[in-house]
């Protein structure tokens, strides 16, 4: 059975990304757009990933950002993968010679092959609920349906996000087969504050699909 690739996103404090290493995650993500409820600074991410074993990676994630900010957040050294959860272009996303995951909303109707194509240079694209109001962390699922005819080698490179939880996401992974899966709110206490026993649940239920 193929390993899902984990992560969990909304990291905020030193404690938080290590109990997700421990729990078995694959990669932590710091969001660095200052109007999410879990927003931290450049300067923050050290103290938070500075215990993590080097096998998690350290995902900085964006929101249509000025290009010196990411570049910023780069020179700290600790950033593994840049995300860009916003209307950035894949010459934007791509310049910083950085492997970057581009999050995509899923409206219905979506043409998500043209899309995926659109962002050629991408490592990962993760496929997020489509909000008018919010970029990402929505909480809510899409219509799976619209992900399980992709090709194989589209899947290979696929995030699944918006709404996974420690209940649903063993039946996501079997319908979507993505590479991995992205989690937030719901492993939560509150917003921007993780809570270990839910995700020991989501991380199980990842491991004991199918």
């Amino acid at each position: 059975m193929q390993k899902i690739w984990i992560k969990i996103c909304g990291i905020t404090r030193e404690q938080d990304a290590l109990a997700a290493a421990e729990l078995g995650a694959d990669a932590i993500g710091v969001v660095l757009y200052p109007p999410s409820p879990r927003a931290v600074e450049v300067d923050d991410i050290a103290a938070i990933v500075q215990s993590l074993p080097e096998k998690v990676q350290v995902v900085a994630l964006f929101v249509d950002p000025e290009a010196s900010l990411v570049e910023q957040a780069l020179k700290t050294g600790l950033v593994d993968l840049l995300q860009f959860h916003g209307k950035e272009s894949a010459e934007f996303c791509g310049q910083f010679d950085v492997p970057y995951m581009k999050a995509l909303a899923v409206k219905p109707g979506s043409d998500l092959s043209a899309q995926f194509a659109q962002y050629g240079g991408a490592k990962y694209i993760l496929l997020d609920s489509y909000d008018p109001h919010l970029p990402g962390g929505t909480g809510k699922t899409f219509d799976w349906q619209q992900v399980e005819q992709l090709p194989a080698a589209l899947k290979a490179r696929l995030v699944l996000a918006g709404g996974l939880n420690p209940a649903n996401v063993a039946e996501a992974i079997n319908r979507v087969c993505p590479f991995g899966v992205d989690v937030s709110s719901s492993v939560e206490a509150s917003k921007g504050i993780k809570d270990r026993s839910k995700m020991k649940s989501f991380i199980e239920g990842v491991k004991t699909r199918g």
